[in-house]
């Protein structure tokens, strides 16, 4: 699967983005996806995932009740949408792609990544 990001950029704190993540290459539905973040000097992290069966969500404790993860799967496109903005969200962020068992996904595509910067 062939992931690109779009939609990072520069906002103040307190306000609001939305990451696009068209994936290309193989079959979108089945597949697993998410959003991970890398701020500098830090290991990547886990934000959000979206299930490829159920379409069930998951969040990283830092974002839940902000951001928000959706897929369309007739676009092969999933959406992070990030509101209440803070400092410490700037990062730049990763989309990922992976085989969903149902137990776990196996991220094993990822995009290029797009940088969001939030002004405190």
């Amino acid at each position: 699967v062939q992931l690109v990001e779009s939609g990072g950029g520069l906002v103040q704190a307190g306000g609001s983005l939305r990451l696009s993540c068209s994936a290309s290459g193989r079959p979108f539905s089945p597949y697993g996806m998410g959003w991970f973040r890398q701020a500098p000097g830090k290991q990547r992290e886990f934000v959000a995932r979206i299930r490829g069966g159920t379409g069930s969500t998951d969040y990283a404790d830092s974002v839940k009740g902000r951001f928000t993860i959706s897929r369309d799967n007739a676009k092969n496109t999933v959406y992070l949408q990030m509101n209440s903005l803070k400092s410490e969200d700037t990062a730049v962020y990763y989309c990922a792609a992976g085989p969903d068992t149902g137990i776990s996904i196996s991220w094993n595509s990822w995009g290029q990544g797009t940088q969001v910067t939030v002004s405190s």
